[in-house]
């Protein structure tokens, strides 16, 4: 916690704003223990830590912080989250459409191909909540947009071109 603490500080969440509170008292969930704790800056709120651990073996744990770097950067510049989000695209269609492309370039571009079952299932869906109206010209510049943001977390394995002729194949346009 002391780290991110140091983290949101240098992002301009001075550690003498943050609250933290929840309970310590442990919740289960099948084989997973865990304590939720959230924090706030300044009585606007950030997110969440949760602890995890394997009820068999607690040494094996984890932490799971529960806050975007969206709502992170929401939070310091409270600029519209549409425009925040999707930069240049928040008027061009539907948030719902900006959202699903944006999606599935992450899905796509990790390999996750669409399919009738399965993770690929997962990818047909959200592909589907496209609308085909705002999406008639095509998604490049869109998947272009979206692709360099989720490659600053990990290289993707498959380049974008490929994710933006995959989801106008499954749109049929």
């Amino acid at each position: 916690m002391d780290g991110w603490l140091s983290v949101l500080s240098q992002l301009g969440f001075h550690a003498r704003h943050i609250s933290i509170h929840g309970e310590l008292a442990a919740w289960r969930r099948r084989q997973v223990e865990g304590i939720t704790l959230r924090f706030n800056h300044l009585d606007l709120p950030l997110g969440d830590m949760v602890l995890l651990w394997n009820i068999d073996n607690p040494a094996r744990m984890a932490v799971d912080l529960g806050t975007g770097l969206e709502r992170l950067a929401w939070a310091r510049t409270r600029q519209g989250w549409n425009d925040l989000v999707f930069g240049r695209f928040a008027s061009l269609a539907p948030p719902p459409t900006l959202d699903a492309v944006r999606t599935a370039t992450l899905l796509l571009a990790h390999g996750v191909r669409p399919a009738t079952r399965g993770a690929g299932g997962i990818t047909r869906r959200v592909i589907g909540t496209v609308d085909p109206d705002a999406a008639r010209l095509g998604v490049s510049s869109l998947v272009r947009a979206s692709y360099r943001y989720w490659r600053l977390f990990g290289e993707p394995n498959v380049p974008w071109p490929a994710v933006s002729m995959a989801i106008e194949k499954e749109l049929g346009i």
